[in-house]
């Protein structure tokens, strides 16, 4: 590169070249040079300014960058413009696209409201005149369905018209943070603020049900009251002073909501109005009340109508009666009776109290089996009170829906939602129900939304950790019936946490309960069945089964039963799955006793070894005959009464599972043939039909009886072991024949019966074979009918 764009461009840069001839043109070629040479003393080229100059009989040619750099200076330092919104536009995005429902509209006038009065109870510790004789802190709700009106009023600290301009007329502007941050630049926040507003859009959520809203308010710092008024979709608004008398505050703001066509009749229903208060604001910790249309007994007195056939008295003779009826009136309603058991100290509240919190919050009929109440600070601070159904879910659909409404998430005792999707509990922890109330969770603007993020993280770990220190309180109380309640329940749910919460195997593991081969009547925890193992067992041994009566039958046990060994029975469906995913507990590994290569670890070497080579030339024999319908023939270390067993590979499906995936109703059979490994027919050696297979493997092994022997000997195994026959029907006529073998003429039935019988069966068929060939085909042109319209 030339010598003159190695330097900064912040200095002039000068390159000189020798000189030998002044008179002649010296000829330079440089892209950044012009291609008629260098004969003027000053141009421009690529952009930049060239000066030529002569020096000592040389050339020097300088670059006047500065001048550069400062012509882009200029062009960078433009004009600074503010970006513009349309107003209307604005609003309609805020008011159609922010919130998922209409219904939060009285959420967000109540929350403002909340604030209001949080905001004066405040300011009145330092200023005590600001209360003045204005009555109570509280909220009034007045649907007014005649003219499809809503007005809230509330006695906080109003507005004045300053305020007015600076919080309603601008959007995205909040009142209350904005007095947050003069509070925390006057360092007097205290710790346990309870304002509610942040984003300052909240307000204009009324314009989702009205069309036209109108705000009237006093603040005690102003004598006078003003009116503010906008209509939906527009892009102004109007402020006025009230002169009314009768519409005169003595503090606080009222807010009128004049309800869209479309929703006249749903939002100025009162029963809607309350219903919405017990749902969103129930918890707001001043008294809300609404408008309610209420009836009461009273009595009255009536005159006696005269009886048919008697003359009617004279006035003064009239006796009079006292009767009752029922006459309907208007009245406030306290709407949020219901405290927020979760702001109390833990220590302070009864166990009756949370019961009945969790009655009325979720309507349940029943107690709950458990609760935790807890608070968390540090990183992340929420109140929480957790606690366990009295029952379980009744449709199994609700076993694996993650998306249940048993969470509600509170923000500053403000609802905010119910929904969740996994966010703060786990698919398997769904049922556990629960309040939870936080002042810093990440919300979107329309705080109906729980943003992912890592505080909610944070939450949903402690949140899991305390109910599972929960259940297992309940797993070690001395009432071991509670304990069996939740299994019964919610048994399904911890199991499902097996296989998808690896994380959390170790508190999942000990709540597990199973029946067994010592415990057929009681569950047993796996903590107790280590602790009965014996010294030479070195793994935990498990049989799946469909049914507790197959398990306790099945011939894999006989040789484990006889050793005093205990074996899990996992009798549901997602038993095996479930322990299959644990894999260890207690550095013992799970063995499924229905697979090959069992080892009890006390075989006799000396012995097996024995037994194999006399046996060896069965096991071959039987392998010929079954082909590929099993993999290989062995003898067998776990039975004593059965003559053989049919087992799974190592590493394929067992029986049980094998069952389960046919049942699935979209299985895949390719996928079913694949996994489904191979299966191992296994011989007890000391069982006398398995003797009597060996002599007649070593006398007559093309003896049809014995090969017929050897197939059914592999179908009765094969249901023994759990598996479905291939052929239920080839099967049943094998054991019809060999029945018939054993009973023929045992109770004196006569040769000439079979002989009629065979006559009979021959004869039947006869007559049937005749009346097929007797049989006249008719071809279909030939079918006619009387009146055929379509005859000639």
């Amino acid at each position: 590169m030339a010598p003159v764009l190695s330097r900064s461009f912040a200095t002039p840069s000068l390159a000189s070249l020798p000189l030998t001839n002044p008179n002649k043109a010296f000829n330079f070629r440089s892209a950044f040079l012009p291609r008629n040479g260098l004969h003027n003393k000053a141009f421009s080229c690529s952009g930049l300014r060239w000066k030529l100059e002569k020096r000592n009989n040389r050339v020097a040619v300088r670059c006047e960058a500065s001048a550069v750099a400062e012509k882009e200076a200029e062009e960078t330092s433009g004009e600074k413009f503010e970006y513009q919104a349309e107003v209307s536009r604005l609003l309609d995005l805020i008011v159609h696209s922010l919130y998922s429902h209409k219904e939060v509209f009285l959420r967000e006038v109540v929350s403002n409201a909340s604030d209001a009065l949080d905001k004066l109870r405040f300011l009145s510790v330092t200023e005590p005149s600001l209360l003045g004789d204005s009555g109570e802190l509280e909220i009034r709700i007045k649907p007014d369905p005649d003219n499809g009106t809503i007005t809230i009023t509330d006695t906080g600290i109003g507005m004045t018209k300053e305020e007015l301009v600076d919080c309603l007329g601008t959007i995205a502007q909040s009142g209350t943070s904005k007095f947050l941050k003069a509070l925390k630049e006057n360092k007097d926040l205290g710790a346990d603020n309870g304002l509610i507003g942040q984003f300052g859009v909240g307000f204009y959520s009324a314009f989702l049900v009205a069309e036209k809203v109108v705000v009237s308010t006093k603040s005690p710092r102003s004598e006078k009251q003003y009116v503010w008024e906008a209509v939906a979709d527009s892009s102004s608004y109007l402020i006025r002073e009230e002169t009314d008398p009768e519409k005169l505050l003595h503090r606080g703001t009222q807010i009128t909501l004049y309800l869209r066509s479309d929703d006249k009749y749903e939002f100025s229903d009162p029963t809607r109005i309350q219903n919405l208060v017990n749902n969103y604001s129930q918890f707001v910790s001043f008294p809300i009340y609404t408008w309610q249309e209420k009836s009461r007994t009273v009595e009255v007195e009536e005159e006696e109508t005269p009886k048919e056939g008697e003359e009617e008295k004279p006035e003064g003779e009239k006796q009079k009666k006292k009767t009752t009826k029922t006459e309907k009136y208007w009245d406030w309603e306290l709407a949020n009776e219901t405290k927020p058991i979760w702001m109390r100290n833990p220590k302070e509240v009864e166990k009756d109290e949370y019961h009945e919190f969790y009655k009325k919050t979720f309507n349940d009929f029943l107690d709950p089996l458990g609760y935790t109440h807890f608070t968390t600070e540090g990183e992340v601070e929420f109140r929480s009170v957790l606690y366990i159904p009295g029952m379980g879910p009744l449709n199994n659909e609700d076993v694996v829906n993650p998306k249940t409404k048993n969470i509600r998430l509170y923000v500053k005792r403000v609802f905010i939602s119910d929904d969740f999707d996994g966010e703060l509990f786990p698919r398997y922890l769904s049922f556990v129900k629960g309040v939870v109330d936080s002042n810093d969770l990440p919300l979107n603007v329309s705080r109906e939304i729980l943003q992912e993020s890592r505080i909610v993280r944070i939450m949903r770990k402690r949140l899991v950790r305390k109910t599972f220190d929960m259940i297992q309180e309940i797993s070690e109380s001395e009432n071991k019936e509670d304990y069996k309640k939740f299994w019964e329940n919610f048994g399904r749910f911890l199991k499902l946490g097996c296989i998808e919460d690896s994380g959390n195997h170790k508190r999942v593991t000990p709540l597990l309960r199973f029946y067994t081969s010592k415990s057929e009547e009681e569950l047993t925890s796996l903590d107790e069945y280590v602790e009965n193992m014996g010294e030479n067992q070195k793994a935990i041994y498990y049989l799946a089964t469909d049914s507790l009566k197959s398990a306790k039958t099945a011939p894999f046990l006989e040789k484990l039963v006889q050793k005093d060994i205990e074996v899990l029975y996992l009798i549901e469906p997602i038993d095996e799955i479930a322990i299959q995913n644990l894999q260890t507990y207690k550095e013992k590994k799970f063995v499924d006793i229905s697979k090959e290569d069992l080892e009890l670890g006390d075989e006799d070497e000396v012995k097996e070894r024995e037994t194999k080579q006399e046996y060896n030339l069965l096991c071959d024999w039987i392998k010929q005959q079954l082909g590929d319908r099993v993999a290989k023939v062995q003898i067998s270390k776990r039975l004593s009464s059965s003559p053989c067993v049919l087992v799974s590979g190592q590493f394929g499906w067992s029986a049980n599972m094998e069952r389960l995936m046919k049942a699935q109703a979209l299985g895949d059979t390719a996928s079913l043939e694949f996994m489904r490994g191979r299966r191992i027919l296994e011989i007890n050696p000391d069982h006398p039909i398995i003797k009597d297979l060996n002599a007649a493997c070593k006398n007559a092994p093309e003896s049809s009886d014995a090969k017929r022997a050897v197939d059914l000997l592999y179908d009765t195994a094969l249901i023994s072991s759990g598996y479905s026959p291939e052929s239920p029907a080839e099967l049943g006529n094998k054991i019809y024949e060999i029945m018939a073998m054993a009973l023929g003429g045992r109770w004196g039935r006569s040769e000439d019966d079979d002989v009629e019988a065979s006559e009979a069966n021959a004869a039947e068929t006869d007559t049937t074979t005749n009346e097929g060939s007797e049989t006249q085909v008719i071809e279909p042109s030939e079918v006619r009918i009387e009146n055929d319209p379509w005859q000639d």
